[in-house]
């Protein structure tokens, strides 16, 4: 037996119980499915049954009864009532059986998952085994291993960085939406009050959306100077800034006199525009580091498969 064929004998082994967790895995899922589904079938019928036994109810006493009596037809129209009564307790009682039955499959699934639970790190750790075997060995699979492994680890960094930046953006993305939402509603209520619908009560809804998004382009201003940070990190230098809140707008609430309602509609119109500029790089930044970051998944992903080839070839 050469110095590799144990340890690639038990690497072929702890593959298979790998290889099993993942099929017990996706069985669970599917289990999972299937028991929502029942969970929703039974409080269905639960309910259709209840709606039918209070037909029967009123056929066999009451004013319904009275009158299906009237006509001659109670005795038939009872049956038929109870019929369909009895046909959907059938349904519940096979749901719920059938309930009963899934519980029983999951219950197994989890027993058999718990068994093979620990391959996924025995099977990391019989690899990171091998590696050090063959980097310290001879073999020419060593020199290509520690290459792989010097690829891994920038882009594990590289995909790191790019992650992080794009959950920076992401929140900045939603803090900026949030400024747009607060001059909308104040452009809606300053739009009512130059229709002359408003007067005071569109004033106070101005005014409060103005203070809404004054404070909300503060804190979206944050989450900016943030993600602009991040950015640094992948080689991106920029200074993504927020339109000054004009303090103006809220003199104009107490002073009507002085500033037209025409001129504070449009103040808040080129701010909503400049927001709305920010957000939309903001998005497309976003969705850039969301495409890489899928290349360098990619990417870290055929490193992997490549080295583990290396392994267990």
């Amino acid at each position: 037996m050469t110095s590799f064929e144990s340890i690639d004998d038990d690497l072929r082994v702890v593959h298979g119980r790998v290889r099993q967790l993942e099929q017990l895995t996706r069985r669970r899922q599917a289990v999972d499915v299937q028991l929502d589904e029942v969970g929703r079938l039974i409080g269905d019928l639960e309910a259709e049954l209840a709606e039918e036994e209070r037909g029967v109810s009123r056929l066999e006493g009451g004013f319904s009864a009275f009158l299906a009596g009237l006509t001659g037809s109670r005795e038939e129209k009872l049956a038929g009532e109870k019929a369909k009564a009895l046909a959907v307790r059938q349904r519940l009682e096979g749901q719920r059986t059938r309930l009963e039955w899934l519980n029983t499959d999951r219950a197994a699934l989890e027993e058999a998952l718990a068994e093979v639970g620990s391959a996924p790190e025995e099977f990391t750790e019989l690899l990171e085994r091998k590696e050090r075997m063959l980097v310290e060995s001879s073999d020419p699979r060593g020199r290509e291993l520690a290459e792989i492994a010097q690829r891994l680890a920038e882009v594990d960094a590289d995909l790191r960085e790019h992650e992080e930046a794009h959950r920076a953006g992401v929140a900045a993305a939603h803090a900026v939406g949030q400024v747009l939402r607060c001059l909308g509603g104040a452009r809606g209520a300053s739009t009512w009050d130059m229709l002359g619908g408003g007067g005071g009560i569109a004033d106070m809804m101005e005014r409060g959306h103005l203070l809404n998004a004054d404070e909300a382009a503060w804190h979206a201003q944050h989450l900016l100077d943030v993600f602009a940070r991040e950015l640094v990190d992948i080689g991106v230098h920029v200074s993504p800034a927020l339109p000054k809140v004009d303090t103006r707008w809220f003199a104009d609430m107490f002073f009507d006199n002085i500033v037209t309602d025409a001129i504070k509609h449009q103040r808040i119109a080129r701010t909503g525009e400049a927001v709305g500029d920010v957000a939309e790089w903001v998005g497309g930044t976003v969705n850039g580091l969301a495409a890489r970051c899928g290349e360098l998944t990619r990417g870290r992903d055929s490193f992997v498969a490549r080295r583990e080839d290396v392994l267990t070839g």
